[in-house]
């Protein structure tokens, strides 16, 4: 059967673009759709936006830190409306350079929505169809708005990068990467947070240590952390103030009217609290972008939450039809959706069937300070198998000699059968940078001896990974 494409991928992001990219590079005719901007949630409005947020809101502390090393610099004044002028000019330009890979390795690319109509067809918004031999599905995730009356005046994370002015009162609801580190930038940036997050302690899936830090550090950082806590009505300014009802009432109460659009709040919280705020961040969870794609008409099988289900070749049910990236939802990471990508290309066009590794991926929130981590938490690996903790908690040079409070935490979780280092948690300025270069000691299996063998670089904060001997806990 003669095909118009050999591999036909919906989604511009950075795991449509790579799989697209190198499968040309094979001498494969490839074609590719993205309904929106080139680059996706992480060039346009993910991780590199809120990198470049994260890194704009760590100049806050650095005049106070300068002073103490004897410069005489003054607290200055930040203005988004330079910041954000800046930041869509390079995001602009980053665009255009995932467009201009495309063309240079011969991709066809068409700026429309795209839908599966049969295992080896795709229609474009227009009306196109489009035959291919393999087709990539790569649409990656969205934030989900709560089912909350009263939500649509809230933002999600995609919004924030597109605010004309700061909300000088803001609420962040959510204890995920997404919504602490929102909530560091943001009040970093010279916004009054107040951070709502239902459960225990933010940050579910990391290290319990290492959670109880990152959420000192943000109260330290004077972010209003309320745990145990959710909205119980939301509503526009005014329309909650005076009200007394209890909360159960208030929560069966009519909506109150609403207006269409992101702006000034009351909210009613599960503890009967009432805040007034300029506006509300709602950082709940993402969900995979597969509505109206015709995936299940196809027979391609879909979690209750919407994901793509498939094998460990990223392969749908349907044998011509795979996904990869956050549409699957296995681990949303953009460095992982470029190396499943790979993956696909080596199995589908370069007969080396190659299986997706997602084990040990290294994983950083870019709070103040960061954590990274890589591999089990204590809690886990308890579990697992009788395990050595090794953890030590210390006033970094930099800021003790500033006089500054913070801390740092190095920690290691080592096997006691194996030796086998099986986790690292970092909590300290750059923690990114460091569990990177961890990371890979403990994806190649080294040993609490390997790491005790390795000389120190003296003086740094890392250089605690491998001079702790003793551990401070067994289990």
């Amino acid at each position: 059967m003669s095909f118009d494409c050999d591999l036909f991928v919906i989604g511009g992001g950075s795991g449509g673009v790579r799989a697209a990219r190198v499968a040309a590079a094979t001498g494969a005719r490839v074609q590719l759709a993205e309904e929106s901007r080139m680059g996706g949630t992480c060039v346009i409005r993910g991780c590199v936006p809120k990198k470049l947020m994260v890194f704009a809101s760590s100049f806050r502390d650095l005049p106070a830190e300068a002073r103490g090393y004897g410069w005489d610099i003054a607290d200055g004044q930040f203005s988004w409306p330079v910041f954000r002028a800046r930041l869509h000019a390079e995001l602009d330009r980053l665009e255009a350079v995932y467009q201009r890979l495309l063309d240079g390795s011969g991709v066809k690319t068409h700026a429309q929505r795209a839908k599966l109509t049969g295992p080896h067809e795709v229609e474009l918004a227009d009306g196109t169809k489009i035959s291919a031999k393999h087709i990539l599905i790569a649409t990656g995730g969205a934030p989900d708005r709560p089912d909350l009356p009263g939500a649509e005046l809230g933002m999600v994370s995609d919004d924030i990068f597109l605010m004309e002015e700061l909300p000088k009162r803001l609420l962040v609801v959510g204890g995920g990467f997404i919504a602490c580190e929102m909530a560091a930038l943001l009040q970093g940036l010279g916004v009054e947070v107040t951070q709502f997050y239902r459960g225990a302690q933010i940050l579910r899936g990391f290290d319990d240590e290492a959670r109880g830090m990152i959420a000192g550090s943000l109260r330290a950082s004077g972010v209003n952390l309320r745990l145990g806590t959710n909205i119980a009505a939301m509503g526009k300014k005014g329309s909650l103030a005076g009200c007394d009802m209890p909360v159960g009432e208030l929560q069966a109460a009519p909506a109150p009217v609403l207006t269409s659009s992101h702006g000034p709040c009351d909210i009613r919280a599960t503890t009967g609290e009432l805040y007034e705020v300029d506006g509300v961040l709602f950082a709940t969870g993402r969900k995979p972008s597969t509505r109206g794609l015709g995936l299940e008409e196809l027979g391609i099988t879909l979690q209750r939450n919407g994901a793509v289900v498939v094998n460990e070749y990223s392969q749908t049910a349907v044998p011509s039809v795979y996904a990869i990236g956050d549409v699957t939802d296995r681990i949303n990471l953009t460095p992982v959706a470029i190396r499943e990508a790979m993956a696909f290309v080596a199995t589908v066009f370069e007969g080396r069937p190659t299986p997706v590794d997602h084990e040990l991926v290294a994983a950083a929130v870019f709070t103040r300070p960061e954590l990274g981590a890589v591999g089990m938490t204590e809690e886990e690996a308890r579990e697992s198998e009788p395990v050595e903790v090794y953890a030590t908690s210390f006033r970094p040079m930099r800021s003790a000699f500033a006089g500054a409070e913070s801390r740092v935490l190095m920690k290691l979780i080592v096997s006691q059968a194996s030796r086998k280092v099986l986790g690292c948690h970092i909590v300290a300025p750059d923690a990114g940078e460091m569990i990177q270069l961890a990371a890979i000691a403990v994806k190649m299996g080294a040993t609490k001896e390997d790491f005790d063998r390795t000389c120190a670089v003296h003086p740094t904060m890392a250089e605690e990974l491998v001079t702790m001997r003793n551990p401070v806990r067994r289990s």
